[in-house]
């Protein structure tokens, strides 16, 4: 069963090469994402990195988390799951069901 990490405080320079490669060292592993702007396509300093093995994910957390990388101290846990999101604006004005 596959374990996804979240990695925050990335510097932007960190590709998403660079992201497997640190957690290659670990164990195996099944994916690597940087998350980057839509628009510029520049990184957005976090990614999510998802490994084959449970014990080589905690391996690479105890490894990783709080280790200086270009400067920056990495923030390594387990990934929560993403909350959903429901594309409403909840706020007043036109549309909100409110009579005036």
């Amino acid at each position: 069963m596959t374990k996804k990490l979240y990695v925050g405080n990335l510097s932007y320079a960190v590709t998403g090469s660079d992201l497997e490669v640190m957690f290659a060292a670990h164990g195996v592993v099944a994916s690597a994402n940087l998350i980057t702007d839509h628009d510029t396509g520049r990184s957005k300093g976090f990614g999510f990195v998802e490994m084959n093995d449970a014990k080589e994910a905690e391996a690479a957390i105890a490894a990783l988390h709080g280790k200086d990388i270009d400067g920056r101290n990495l923030v390594v846990n387990e990934a929560r799951p993403r909350e959903s999101r429901t594309g409403s604006f909840s706020g007043g004005g036109f549309g909100s069901g409110r009579r005036y």
